[in-house]
């Protein structure tokens, strides 16, 4: 393994020395973690790594920036920087002004601050490209650009899954502590990409056992985008494909309620390229995206995936109805994760057949579409035994079809999507963003989920995953009543109708939060924020057969200030209070205090970002999640909670614009505890340090 690891830096170091072109951009991120933040804030740490194929865009379009007098909605969705009001400001006034002349010109349109328009810059333009059409895939694939990535990660503190301590009948890991990734990726601007993406996590084999071929995730990609007038977008491998709001159709990354309140609308582009790790939302096999007469749009896609999931036994007794002959299995396993005996053994147990289309009719900014997904297994799901798991999803077969549709009059912005399952059940999602006048947006949203609505390939908007079981009213608000200043509110309200699984009865829950804003351009960014959550969940200390319900209050505090001290170094606090009413007269309560650093001097190889946190919570349920900065193209959201320290360092040394060597190194430390974490994750200490190294190279 050393020998691999050496000649893969020797590699890397070759191709930086022999690279002709410099022309590796910053960090597509950074300058705009602000911004970017706030959309993975309440985003769980699992999900993060979907994110990345986002960012890619961003990096894409600093290498050939987005004309943005030609571009779609769809493209403009792709900068992350932009909310729904903007996006449909600009295209009114494209319709009524004609051409943008100057990117200044962005100031005339509503929501457009000096701050966004700073902030686009890098990535955007107003004309002087050639016809992109007229380029030819020899072309591409002649002058495009070669990434290279190669990241090895590892818990320094020996895991009880690693020891003789886990020596049951399946309680080891099977493979070393060590974590491989590798990805390389040729492009041509956004217009072609060819990927491969290898990877393999802490405890699986490596070049032996279940994993003989290297490493335990394989994923590659070839994409054409806007190649010509006709095809928009064609997709072999894995890819991400998205359909209207998510109710039918949402693979890769999705966020939930965010500060940035009026930004509700899912859409972008309905086919991209999959480059992250996660091994459970992707699909695979071919897609396409064309552009027809009159004004119409057809996206359709196949694929067949395995899955890991368990599978019921024969010797099963006690499962009512189960029928030796017929494979059944009683979940799908998301966490992508094969180190143990019965871990590998539910690889690849389950293979997934989906196929599905989208029409649409596209008038102008207007849009109106129609939608299907059909989804096959080759093993029988088999539904829980539990209450609340009564209308789940139980069979081989799905059928999902869906209306969506966005409507732009003045300043009126409709959209929505309404559905139904095979079963009859219906899930409707509609909303209005409203810009009141250039300083003020309202977003109004809707949910009616039903409980028995399947689908196996959603994921909308809503307080609770499955696109099922949920009644919901949402309000968000957006004023910037003066230079400088910005306030962001949202109001979210919500009933289950039917049982869930932390909650023996139809519940409900409401929620609100507010930020008030204040930046000094270039020279300060403060915000002062206040959430509170109630929502009915079993009470604690039932004593009953039959749980019933309490009444529990999460309330948080947040404020922030980042300084930049210099074009070199920049200074963010930040403080979180909180506490977690459980409903039977428990308090927990939490404070957390962060310091950021960020060096990155300008001409200088080195540049540094570090953190350094006290936190100290009488728990789990008054946990604070804070992003930290990350390694180039990744993100962390990890949940601060006990008592003790959090601290990171995150090292850049980039010697060429070709060549980009970083290190990282995490650390958590308990000090109201004795063990850190549990099962075999169980560390016989109060402290988990992480050491990650990563190199990337551009030819």
């Amino acid at each position: 393994m050393r020998r691999l690891l050496a000649i893969l830096l020797l590699l890397s170091c070759a191709l930086a020395l022999s690279a002709q072109k410099d022309t590796l951009p910053p960090a597509p991120a950074e300058g705009n973690t602000d911004l970017l933040e706030d959309l993975l804030q309440n985003t769980d740490a699992d999900a993060v790594g979907d994110f990345n194929t986002l960012f890619e865009s961003l990096g894409d379009y600093l290498r050939k920036p987005l004309n943005i007098n030609k571009a779609d909605e769809a493209d403009l969705r792709d900068l992350l920087l932009l909310n729904d009001v903007q996006i449909a400001g600009l295209l009114r006034h494209r319709a009524i002004a004609g051409d943008l002349i100057s990117v200044y010109e962005l100031q005339a349109v509503p929501g457009f601050t000096p701050e966004l328009i700073r902030a686009l810059m890098p990535y955007i333009t107003v004309g002087g490209d050639l016809d992109d059409y007229q380029v030819s895939i020899k072309e591409m694939l002649r002058d495009g650009s070669n990434e290279l990535y190669l990241r090895w990660a590892r818990v320094l503190e020996q895991q009880k899954g690693f020891t003789t301590a886990a020596d049951t009948a399946d309680s080891r890991y099977l493979g070393d502590p060590n974590q491989y990734y590798l990805r390389f990726r040729h492009s041509y601007g956004t217009k072609l990409s060819i990927g491969l993406t290898a990877e393999k996590d802490r405890g699986e084999q490596f070049f032996a056992g279940a994993n003989r071929y290297g490493f335990d995730f394989y994923s590659a990609h070839i994409a054409l985008r806007n190649y010509n007038r006709t095809i928009k977008a064609v997709v072999l491998g894995d890819y991400a494909v998205s359909f209207g709001q998510g109710l039918i159709m949402l693979t890769g990354f999705n966020y939930g309620k965010t500060i940035q309140s009026v930004g509700l609308k899912r859409g972008g582009r309905a086919l991209r390229p999959y480059t992250s790790v996660n091994e459970a939302v992707f699909q695979r096999g071919a897609a396409a995206q064309l552009s027809l007469p009159g004004q119409l749009e057809l996206t359709a896609f196949a694929s067949r995936t395995q899955r890991s999931a368990n599978i019921l036994e024969a010797d099963t007794t006690d499962v009512e109805g189960f029928d030796p002959e017929i494979r059944e299995i009683t979940s799908i396993n998301l966490s992508g994760l094969h180190r143990t005996t019965s871990e590998i053994a539910d690889k690849n147990a389950l293979t997934q057949f989906t196929t599905g289309a989208s029409l649409k009719w596209k008038p102008g900014s207007n849009h109106l579409a129609f939608n299907a997904v059909y989804t096959s297994l080759d093993k029988f799901i088999a539904p829980r035994t539990q209450p609340y798991a009564r209308y789940y999803f139980s069979g081989n077969s799905l059928v999902n079809a869906s209306m969506d549709y966005g409507l732009i009059l003045r300043n009126f912005h409709f959209f929505g999507e309404n559905a139904i399952s095979d079963n009859g059940a219906i899930a409707a999602l509609n909303g209005l963003i409203l810009g009141l006048d250039r300083y003020a947006e309202v977003a109004v949203l809707h949910r009616y989920y039903a409980r028995d609505f399947q689908t196996l390939t959603g994921d909308a908007f809503g307080e609770s995953g499955g696109v099922r079981n949920e009644h919901g009213l949402y309000f968000g608000l957006e004023m910037r009543p003066m230079r400088g200043w910005k306030i962001n509110a949202y109001f979210d309200t919500w009933q289950h109708p039917w049982l869930k699984f932390n909650a023996d009865g139809p519940s409900r829950g409401h929620e609100y939060r507010l930020r008030i804003t204040h930046i000094i351009k270039r020279k300060l960014t403060a915000y002062a924020e206040f959430r509170r959550e109630n929502k009915e969940l079993n009470f604690r200390n039932n004593a009953t057969a039959i749980d019933y319900l309490a009444g529990t209050q999460l309330t948080q505090a947040r404020f922030f200030v980042g300084h930049q001290v210099n074009k070199m170094l920049e200074l963010r606090t930040r403080l979180d209070l909180g506490r977690f009413d459980d409903g039977s007269g428990t308090m927990s309560n939490g404070l957390a205090l962060y310091q950021d650093v960020l060096f990155r001097p300008l001409g200088f190889p080195l540049s540094f970002t570090t953190r350094f946190a006290l936190f100290d919570t009488d728990g789990y349920a008054v946990r604070f999640y804070a992003f930290e900065n990350n390694l180039l193209y990744n993100f962390s959201i990890p949940a601060y909670y006990n008592r003790g320290t959090r601290f990171y360092f995150n090292l850049r040394y980039k010697p060429t614009r070709a060549l980009t060597v970083e290190a990282r190194i995490a650390q958590t430390y308990w000090a109201n505890q004795k063990t850190f974490g549990s099962g075999l994750e169980e560390i016989a200490g109060p402290a988990r340090t992480q050491l990650t190294l990563q190199t990337k190279v551009q030819f």
